[in-house]
């Protein structure tokens, strides 16, 4: 049976919350669950998470640019797939919103066309509305709107 986990004083859990909070961008809910794992009492995790707002560890807004960028230039996720995962995490609708605008149209409409030109190399189809059916559905999985969809393989086949 295994020990009960160690229960930490305040400025023992600040010390760990701390590094948790160096180490990557989290979410106020994410630091809080981690200060009540360590067994802390609601009012100790209220202070340590309030000290570590203040001391610009946890910002939520900075937290929510960095994962809207880095989703959206590292795995090509579309605006979508972004803002069901912002909200996931409980983000304010201000920090979602500051996160979005990270993503311009331009950089926005080449990543797409990068995005189904890659996937239609790898179609092995020849009938076009089939063809166009598939990235469809390729490119809103990823989280991209289909009216972008739309337009970008509308372009593709005129820049063909």
């Amino acid at each position: 049976m295994p020990l009960p986990p160690k229960r930490l004083t305040p400025q023992q859990a600040y010390i760990k919350a701390g590094r948790f909070c160096a180490y990557q961008e989290r979410t106020q809910q994410e630091v809080r669950d981690k200060l009540y794992s360590y067994g802390l009492y609601s009012n100790d995790v209220e202070q340590i998470l309030t000290r570590l707002i203040e001391e610009n560890f946890v910002n939520e807004e900075r937290y929510a640019k960095t994962i809207a960028g880095s989703k959206f230039r590292q795995k090509k996720w579309g605006r979508v797939k972004i803002l069901h995962l912002l909200k996931s995490k409980k983000l304010s609708a201000y920090c979602i919103k500051q996160a979005m605008a990270e993503i311009d149209d331009e950089s926005y409409w080449k990543t797409l066309l990068a995005l189904l030109e890659k996937k239609r190399a790898t179609i092995d189809e020849t009938h076009p509305i089939l063809i166009d059916q598939k990235l469809l559905r390729y490119a809103v999985r990823k989280g991209y709107e289909s009216d972008w969809v739309w337009k970008a393989i509308k372009y593709l086949k005129e820049m063909a």
